[in-house]
């Protein structure tokens, strides 16, 4: 269980680190995508931009 909440943790850092990219190429303002300010930081959660974002992904995949 301690490897699937590193897991989690380390994907909502580099998520978080990407977030740049992810708003010039449209993702992040989907309804499901959380963006708040917390001990002077901003935190973004994008949990409906992941969830496309692994369901195309699984997609290509399954089509190569």
């Amino acid at each position: 269980m301690l490897r699937w909440v590193i897991a989690v943790f380390l994907a909502l850092v580099l998520i978080n680190g990407l977030t740049p990219w992810l708003k010039r190429l449209g993702l992040g303002r989907l309804p499901g995508d959380f963006q708040f300010r917390l001990f002077g930081r901003d935190w973004f959660i994008p949990l409906t931009s992941t969830l496309l974002l692994s369901f195309l992904l699984s997609m290509l995949v399954k089509w190569l």
